[in-house]
């Protein structure tokens, strides 16, 4: 191994500390809590080296939001590839995307609802975003009318997903009713 593979594998594994630390400090205390100062606290170097690798927080979150959505891409496929048929895709997607934003309530925050500098919905979007979009699309493609058009189907499944999500966080829908309320979306989804 060379010099110089070493250290790109050495920057790529302070890269990924940097990431996971802040991470878990927001999943334990909020992204308030995520400051440069506290990160390199955490991970037990100097701000210059955090700086070395992500200008700021703002880039940080960005690195975070672009992990967790190749997660979601991943737990969003498997889900889709394991249901029988089209309906029962529909519904585990919805499932699992709703379970994804319960489970991790900062990495979704982070994903989803926090302002971060990412493209979104445009090709220059990262790889990880296109992915887990594609997912749902995947899902929501084959229950299209004639006309529909499937992105803004699927962006419209989204939004309701994202809607009920933040709706149940924030207490202004009862937990209790979340899976009829996915039994509702997916039945009047599957609706000719």
């Amino acid at each position: 191994m060379s010099i110089r593979t070493r250290r790109e594998r050495e920057r790529a594994e302070r890269e990924q500390l940097i990431v996971t630390a802040a991470r878990e400090l927001a999943e334990a205390e909020g992204w308030d809590a995520v400051t440069t100062r506290r990160l390199a606290a955490e991970i037990e170097y100097s701000q210059p080296v955090l700086y070395s690798h992500f200008k700021g927080k703002d880039a940080i979150m960005a690195a975070v939001a672009i992990q967790g959505c190749a997660e979601l891409a991943t737990e969003l496929r498997a889900a889709r590839e394991a249901a029988k048929d089209v309906r029962g895709a529909l519904a585990a997607v919805a499932e699992t995307y709703t379970s994804f934003a319960r489970r991790r309530p900062a990495l979704y925050d982070v994903m989803f609802t926090h302002t971060v500098n990412l493209p979104f919905a445009t090709p220059e979007a990262p790889e990880a975003l296109q992915a887990a979009f594609a997912e749902l699309l995947l899902a929501v493609e084959p229950i299209g009318l004639a006309g529909d058009d499937p992105g803004l189907l699927t962006e419209t499944f989204w939004a309701v997903l994202h809607g009920l999500v933040t709706l149940m966080r924030s207490g202004r829908l009862p937990e209790h009713a979340h899976q009829e309320r996915l039994a509702l979306l997916v039945a009047h989804f599957m609706r000719p």
